[in-house]
């Protein structure tokens, strides 16, 4: 794994693997970039970038988050998807690369929006697996703030058990039962850089608008087990003036390129021809 310098110096890693157009792959929280992996592994002519975000795997979470952004917690650290957005504009620096194709994943969909709005010009393709433009519903904002007193009650292993149960599928659960060990092993982030996404998440901006702007091709994945992200709200981003390649998989979760890897890439790999020179 390498790794590279964020503008305020936090330490970022990241996979660099493969050889062909450049697809930077943004993992789901509380992942890391090994959330790809099995995806990776069956697209052909790629170079996958996938970094572990910030506060997340390998990746440092830095000094002096802001605080009083999420007014439910008004004392939470915030990691915001501006920040999230700067780190990887500057691996795509660090690279010397002008643009790539870019995937994302729950939190990985929502720092592509944020993306967009900062550099659309470096991002020739967006492809949005269980994620969604609409900003949190107040239920979701009570949650959100829920699960930070739980976390700073010292229960972080109950909360990252309770994830694994609902956000992944329970198709995927039932036939392959080793998935839950296998993923909550990769759920390693400290309960300061937990709340900072909480409250990230929380603060997002409304990215309905900005679907309306989006001039790439877009590839949309939802799952039909996925409690956190319906099809009716992935069904917006059909509004993108560069198109959109909307698919369900019924029997999937919110973790669904890790639950169905092969399934996911014959949807990818089409798609991902689209931006053969």
């Amino acid at each position: 794994m390498k790794s590279y310098l964020a503008p305020d110096g936090a330490r970022l890693a990241f996979h660099d693997t493969g050889s062909g157009l450049p697809v930077v792959f943004l993992h789901p929280t509380p992942l890391d970039s090994e959330y790809w992996h099995p995806l990776i592994q069956n697209l052909a002519g790629i170079r996958a970038l996938a970094p572990d975000l910030r506060g997340h795997g390998a990746s440092e979470l830095g000094r002096d988050l802001p605080a009083g952004g999420f007014s439910l917690v008004p004392d939470a650290p915030v990691l915001t998807m501006a920040q999230l957005a700067t780190d990887i504009l500057a691996l795509l620096d660090h690279l010397q690369l002008d643009g790539a194709v870019f995937a994302g994943c729950s939190i990985g969909g929502y720092l592509l929006f944020e993306l967009w709005r900062q550099a659309p010009a470096r991002m020739r393709g967006l492809a949005i697996v269980c994620s969604k433009p609409q900003p949190d519903a107040e239920a979701n904002l009570a949650r959100r703030a829920a699960n930070i007193a739980q976390i700073r009650n010292g229960s972080v292993t109950a909360f990252l058990d309770g994830m694994t149960q609902t956000l992944i599928g329970a198709t995927a659960r039932a036939r392959r039962p080793a998935i839950v060990s296998e993923l909550r092993a990769r759920m390693t982030m400290t309960p300061q850089a937990l709340v900072a996404v909480q409250a990230g998440l929380a603060t997002r901006p409304d990215s309905v608008p900005t679907v309306a702007t989006i001039r790439v091709p877009v590839l949309a994945i939802a799952g039909g087990e996925d409690p956190g992200v319906t099809p009716a709200e992935i069904e917006v981003l059909c509004g993108a003036p560069g198109g959109c390649a909307l698919h369900l998989l019924p029997d999937a979760g919110h973790f669904a390129a890790y639950e169905q890897p092969k399934n996911v890439a014959t949807l990818f790999q089409p798609w991902l021809r689209l931006f053969e020179s």
